[in-house]
């Protein structure tokens, strides 16, 4: 298990590389005059790669050996952790190779390359992209960087969780985006080791919730390739979540909750409006289920939602604003 002292560690490691996004007070749901909540999002797709990831792969790329980090590293990632990992890997002088799913957003395929890692294409499934990855780190001596189910992935993420807490220690409820599990694990062991009276909710999308079906079941589940692709919210199209980040989960994560997939774009739809807010399908879950699932939340009134990635397609990010239009008129 992550300790409190293994985060303040990775927060020092991540001084001058990931930025401290700064909480934006949202007043999204104010149309509702009942609902008197209020909320703020860390919007993690500020970051230099848009996206959380940078935080576990610098951590865990620079707790290498020289010697380790000479051979080069290795992961896999349907985007967001593949440009962390390349991210990281031209920061600290190592060579980076990510196998990718060949469905991944061209955007991020492309992001990946253009920091300097080689990228191999395999089908469209978690379990397959990490296969292949393990054969080649065997083959050529590179070091594994995971996505999710890593003691210093998730001390790395958890610094997401310490900065909440230093910006606002009135918060009463966080709500975390669930994929493979690094994320939630690591800002859960923050918060609930520094109060462990702040409620954290996952929430994940309806067509990919084997991380909730895990919890309710007191057992890992997993979801096929055919079922874990459905969901529009690519970057939480993990198979299951990791056994390391199981244990964390059910220590201390409260409940997860599950969004559809017309709630993920029209919580896009609305982030969008802000371009400090702009988020991705995975990024939006959190507001989504602020949204439009207040009855399944614990009764708070201070909330943070955690934007964890603005890397959406512009294609994408213009059909559903399209959508919305047409929906409106027909209305």
């Amino acid at each position: 298990m992550v300790t409190l002292n293994d985060i303040r560690e990775a927060q020092a490691r991540l001084q001058g590389v990931a930025l401290h996004t700064q909480l934006i007070e949202s007043d999204i749901h104010r149309r509702d005059r009942s609902d008197d909540r209020t909320l703020f999002l860390k919007p993690e797709n500020l970051q230099p790669i848009g996206a959380f990831k940078l935080r576990g792969a610098y951590n865990k790329i620079a707790s290498l050996t020289p010697e380790q980090r000479a051979r080069g590293v290795i992961t896999y990632s349907s985007g967001n952790h593949g440009q962390g990992v390349a991210y990281a890997a031209r920061a600290l002088g190592t060579a980076a190779i990510v196998v990718m799913p060949s469905d991944a957003p061209a955007l991020k395929r492309e992001a990946t390359i253009a920091l300097g890692a080689e990228v191999v294409l395999v089908g469209p499934g978690s379990v397959e992209r990490q296969q292949r990855a393990e054969e080649l780190a065997e083959r050529q001596g590179y070091a594994i960087v995971p996505p999710f189910n890593d003691e210093k992935i998730i001390a790395g993420q958890g610094t997401i969780g310490l900065e909440i807490l230093e910006d606002l220690f009135t918060v009463e409820t966080v709500l975390v985006p669930v994929g493979g599990g690094g994320m939630i694990s690591g800002i859960s062991a923050a918060i609930k080791l520094s109060n462990p009276s702040i409620n954290i909710i996952g929430v994940e999308p309806e067509l990919a919730a084997d991380a909730q079906a895990s919890l309710r079941a007191g057992k890992i589940s997993e979801s096929s390739a055919d079922e874990a692709t459905r969901t529009i919210a690519d970057g939480l199209r993990s198979q299951s979540i990791g056994p390391i980040n199981f244990e964390h989960i059910r220590k201390y994560v409260d409940d997860i909750i599950t969004v559809s997939e017309f709630e993920i774009r029209q919580a896009v739809r609305i982030l969008a409006a802000n371009p400090k807010t702009v988020a991705e399908p995975s990024g939006a879950v959190t507001v989504a289920g602020f949204l439009f699932h207040r009855a399944q939340l614990p009764k708070a009134r201070v909330h943070v939602a955690v934007i964890s990635g603005g890397n959406i397609d512009p294609q994408l990010l213009e059909e559903i604003r399209q959508s919305a239009t047409v929906e409106k008129v027909e209305t």
